[in-house]
């Protein structure tokens, strides 16, 4: 009498994978017999007043006319602050090796960079300060910075 030449574990296994291949085309059966386009009636959604997204269509009486100029596309452009002369301010950090720093305006409580190249005097960290804001090509920078005595 002849052995078989599969092990009890490699029919299981067999077994096992055939199982799952049926599984999944039925699966595949059941989505191809439920299939919804993007054209059919429930995938349709509309957008109320209050931004919410709901099922029933808008009413067309509640309608309201909108002018082109009142829609804004991008964010309005920031409009430029005069400014009103020298700003006071402390310096938060300076390292006069590399030759920069932050100045923090007590006023506006924005820290602004300080450059070696636009001290009109030395200054160290915790003074108080005398300068000018300038807008640079990477933001405002502090111009004319002198000592407060």
């Amino acid at each position: 009498m002849g052995r078989s030449n599969q092990t009890f574990s490699k029919r299981e296994r067999e077994l096992k994978r055939e199982k799952k291949r049926k599984e999944k085309e039925a699966k595949k059966l059941v989505r191809a017999e439920n299939k919804t386009t993007l054209d059919s009636d429930d995938m349709i959604a509309y957008v109320d007043e209050f931004g919410q997204i709901t099922d029933t269509p808008p009413d067309p009486t509640q309608r309201a006319e909108v002018s082109l100029e009142d829609i804004e596309i991008s964010v309005p452009k920031k409009e430029e602050v005069e400014d009103e002369g020298p700003h006071e301010g402390i310096v938060s950090f300076y390292n006069a090796d590399k030759g920069f720093g932050f100045i923090r305006d007590l006023v506006t409580q924005e820290r602004v960079f300080v450059h070696v190249s636009n001290l009109e005097e030395e200054i160290a960290e915790d003074q108080r300060v005398k300068f000018e804001i300038e807008m640079t090509d990477r933001g405002p920078g502090a111009v004319k910075v002198s000592r407060v005595k």
